[in-house]
């Protein structure tokens, strides 16, 4: 049986449920803990199997306009991937020369010079293996290589997509704390601009609720005394939002903490202190910061999910680079094993091809 306005197969129907399986998988996990970094391949799955299901159901309708202007817009999407892709080592040595006129010249802010250099050094390299190296052993390290790289690739990816959803987490306004995430101080004791944000985006946040409920979060400004800082960052941060119209019983400095890990940690305990049963907890940091900062607020044991700042364009392909650097150090015992699963599956796959 047919569709007779369009078609299509009657059948061809059940394939949408593939589609809403794993949309139906993604949701429900995600739900259940938005920071786990496995929903980013759940929705993917979800998301190329809708895609593949729409151009199949699209072909199908023989609606010429309909297909024409599709195909166009899928086209047009496919050239500027391609442009994209093409200019990748010159943008992201573009982006490299922005930030070594704003920012300090430090080895982090330097990534994306670094990727851009590796980008085009890339061909060369490969061309003087080729050249000098016996046909198997170039082959062979071609081939592990690319594995390499498509894993890397493959969890880049998946991290982004989960880092973009994100930031549609949308906390209601009815928290009981919010935990201000610290940054360096300029000159020892001063707020820098991107912490300023993080400050401020609590602010916002905590005025909101204290419209809608009448009751505000009370925030906790966290972060110790850095080795060229003359007051703890909780101290300093607390000031400035003091400064811009918040109470100060409204206000705790958590000023012990080094990392992200003793942020959640400390600010924890301090909460526990105060005797809230179950508390509604939101930390605030810049955007590109929020997912692995609520891995680490999961491993620390504390139930929140977090809030974005502000962050200057320019800036972010360097930090999200850092970010995913983090997290895949973060997990080092599991791809080192899945490398060197692939550097086996190399080895047997060169020798069956030169000697098979």
């Amino acid at each position: 049986m047919q569709d007779e306005i369009f078609n299509i197969p009657a059948y061809f129907y059940l394939g949408w449920l593939i589609p809403l399986f794993f949309g139906g998988v993604f949701t429900i996990s995600y739900r259940i803990e938005k920071r786990r970094l496995g929903n980013g391949i759940w929705f993917s799955l979800f998301f190329y199997s809708f895609l593949a299901l729409l151009a199949m159901t699209i072909l199908g309708t023989n609606n010429k306009w309909l297909i024409v202007i599709s195909l166009a817009l899928f086209v047009i999407l496919l050239l500027l991937i391609g442009v994209v892709f093409a200019l990748q080592a010159f943008l992201l040595l573009w982006n490299a020369w922005i930030v070594w006129k704003r920012e300090s010249h430090t080895l982090a802010n330097m990534l994306t010079l670094f990727l851009g250099i590796a980008i085009l050094l890339a061909p060369f390299l490969t061309s003087l293996m080729t050249r000098y190296l016996p046909v198997p052993v170039a082959s062979g390290i071609s081939l592990f290589a690319a594995m390499v790289i498509f894993y890397v690739l493959f969890w880049f990816y998946n991290y982004l997509t989960m880092l973009v959803i994100y930031q549609f987490n949308h906390p209601r306004y009815k928290q009981d704390y919010l935990i201000v995430l610290g940054a360096g101080l300029l000159n020892g004791n001063e707020v820098s601009p991107l912490l300023g944000q993080r400050i401020n985006r609590a602010l916002k946040f905590y005025r909101k609720q204290l419209r809608k409920i009448g009751q505000g979060p009370v925030i906790i400004f966290s972060g110790g005394q850095g080795g060229d800082e003359t007051v703890p960052e909780g101290v300093a941060m607390r000031q400035y939002a003091i400064d811009h119209g918040l109470p100060p019983e409204q206000a705790i400095a958590e000023d012990q903490s080094k990392t992200t890990y003793e942020n959640m940690v400390f600010s924890k305990k301090i909460i526990a202190d105060r005797g809230t049963v179950q508390p509604r907890v939101t930390f605030v940091t810049n955007g590109y910061h929020t997912f692995r900062a609520g891995m680490i607020a999961r491993k620390a044991g504390l139930k929140a999910n977090g809030i974005g700042a502000h962050t200057a364009k320019f800036f972010l392909p360097n930090a999200i680079l850092r970010e995913y650097m983090a997290i895949f150090v973060g997990n080092k015992r599991w791809h080192l094993v899945a490398v060197g699963l692939m550097l086996v599956l190399t080895l047997v796959l060169t020798w069956a091809e030169y000697h098979g």
